[in-house]
């Protein structure tokens, strides 16, 4: 398929909002049409800005301890603080927010009876092929929204996350009609230890505020969103200063402070699944798990890494999870699946080669191996890029998917200068784009935007967000500042129009700093929908279902999509796959 060629856009803030639009370095990643996009002509958007604030409050306010407070303000129009031009009524893409007379429900025009489109319909265990393309030209990309934190909670460092945690049109019920919402960590650090942090609730599709959680949490680990209790809704699992996990119903009532420490909490990310199948959901930070109540299960023998993502994954197919570190394995009770001489580091589970079993790839400080199932290393230590292992050069989390449209799936990583695709067999060097990320250990994503089969990769470094095309030549860059821990950009059709939108945080970097949230959308609502939510930094589909509860028995995502650190389309209400181009 044919794809046209497609300028460089440069979104970036009126005098109003801080953040750095300049020019980058030739030595670093290039802001230069001429040099590194699809067309030698620039286009540059700039975003308005009404001058005016609104404030999103909660109609609700929790009860119970710790509950939540309204707080926080949204950047733009008086609609709720939207920052948006160009838009126009309607959507190419599929609507489900429906609700209201209707009732939830519309005709199957297969079978004949209704379905409620207001509830999740799809089990995760059968793709089918997307049959949705955007319209030529529809790569037009704006801010949506912006939004900085309140009380100088200014800045943020870690993944944002999406789910339906209120009931937005007031129908008694939380679910797929209402509007989801943005779960930001907010703090008036930019990275220290041991710094105070809090969680704002913020509406998808205009960024006000409905509520901030009073409790503090320690704000460099990446929550989860989860049912843990079967009540069917989301609750947010975090940790507080000095590790101990902590949860929070879904409207920011105090669930439950766990007794037991994590002490390498610092920059950590929580994983929720059933692992054993019980039933009950359990929860992963580090080499420690945890069950929905709080309580330790066990300390795996081998260390997580500092920094760390653990994940779940059924490595050995016997339905229920392993706890993968990434250099080791753990069954669900605490014993060894492996141990390998690989260092620890970010794991990512995927069927990388021509067997049938996953492989588990990690990215450590000196460089890229890759393990099978069983923990035989098939490569080790590889840096194509030629960067040097300098403490976290290569040590980044991984994000995975069929980048070209061939039918098999890559994987990417950044390795300080290089933002890079690999075939993974080698692994060889697919493309690479120049980045600047020395500080820190951020990750990417990636989303077929205009559902030709061909996804546009997203990585966030120090200064900038970038979109790159199929060839990794950028298409957008907007600025963004941050000292990068390990969050990276997400793609959910946040505001529930049909149509996908980008999430990105940003954080101080050297005294400059951009809005705490920024949310690009399609300026016509033209970009293929993905799903509505994304509940952990180890989010690969199958993992969780659209509404926040969690698979007793988790579809295997490398039989599915093959994609980790990924979104998927949605077509339907169920899970679709692009076609390969011809």
């Amino acid at each position: 398929m044919h794809r046209p060629a497609r300028c460089l856009i440069a979104l970036s803030f009126s005098a109003g909002a801080c953040g750095d639009s300049g020019d980058r370095d030739p030595s670093g990643a290039s802001a230069s049409a001429s040099a590194t996009a699809t067309a030698t002509a620039t286009a540059t958007a700039t975003i308005p800005t009404t001058g005016g604030d609104a404030t999103g409050t909660s109609t609700e306010p929790p009860t119970g301890s710790g509950g939540a407070t309204e707080g926080g303000t949204t950047s733009g129009a008086s609609t709720g603080g939207a920052s948006t031009t160009g838009a126009v009524e309607g959507t190419t893409g599929l609507k489900f927010d429906v609700g209201g007379s209707t009732g939830g429900s519309t005709e199957d025009t297969t079978t004949g009876p209704p379905v409620d489109v207001c509830k999740v319909q799809d089990d995760m265990n059968a793709i089918g092929e997307c049959d949705k393309e955007a319209p030529p030209n529809s790569f037009e990309p704006e801010i949506q929204w912006s939004w900085i934190g309140p009380d100088g909670d200014a800045f943020s460092i870690v993944t944002p996350l999406v789910a339906n945690l209120t009931d937005d049109n007031a129908d008694g019920a939380i679910d797929l009609c209402d509007i989801p919402d943005v779960i930001v960590v907010a703090s008036a650090s930019f990275g220290q230890p041991d710094a105070v942090g809090h969680i704002y609730i913020l509406s998808g599709d205009t960024g006000a505020v409905h509520f901030k959680i009073a409790d503090a949490v320690d704000h460099s680990v990446t929550p989860a969103l989860g049912d843990i209790d079967d009540d069917g809704l989301p609750e947010i699992v975090t940790a507080v200063i000095g590790g101990a996990p902590v949860a929070f119903e879904h409207d920011g009532a105090l669930k439950w402070v766990g007794k037991a420490n994590w002490p390498e909490v610092y920059s950590g990310a929580i994983a929720l699944a059933d692992a054993d199948n019980d039933g009950d959901v359990e929860i992963l930070a580090g080499n420690r798990l945890f069950d929905h109540l709080g309580n330790l299960l066990f300390v795996a023998q081998q260390p997580a890494g500092n920094w760390s993502s653990s994940a779940f994954a059924d490595l050995d197919g016997d339905s229920d999870l392993e706890v993968v570190l990434g250099h080791a394995a753990y069954h669900h009770d605490g014993t060894p699946l492996y141990v390998s001489g690989v260092a620890p580091g970010y794991p990512s589970i995927a069927n990388l080669d021509a067997d049938p079993e996953p492989e588990v790839l990690v990215t450590n400080t000196n460089g890229i191996s890759l393990l099978n199932h069983d923990g035989t290393v098939q490569y080790q230590d590889q840096r194509p890029t030629g960067d040097n292992n300098f403490i976290t050069t290569w040590l980044r989390p991984s994000t995975v998917h069929d980048f070209d449209g061939d039918g098999k799936s890559e994987f990417a990583t950044s390795s300080a200068n290089n933002y890079t695709v690999y075939k993974p067999a080698g692994p060889t060097i697919q493309w690479k784009a120049a980045v600047s990320d020395q500080s820190g250990i951020a990750a990417g994503t990636a989303f077929d935007f205009l559902g030709d089969g061909v996804a546009e990769a997203m990585y966030a470094d120090e200064q900038f967000m970038f979109i790159f095309d199929g060839q990794g030549k950028p298409l957008l860059q907007i600025p963004r500042t941050s000292g990068t821990l390990s969050e990276y950009p997400i793609v959910a059709d946040i505001d529930n129009d049909g149509s996908a939108e980008i999430v990105v945080v940003s954080c101080q970097y050297i005294g400059m700093s951009s809005p705490t949230v920024q949310v690009i959308r399609d300026k016509q609502d033209r970009w293929i929908q993905a799903r509505r939510i994304w509940n952990q930094h180890t989010y690969h589909v199958t993992n969780v279902r659209e509404d926040g509860t969690i698979p007793q028995f988790e579809v295997p995502s490398w039989k599915q999509l093959n994609t980790f650190r990924t979104n998927s389309q949605i077509e339907g209400g169920g899970l679709c796959k692009p076609p390969i181009p011809q």
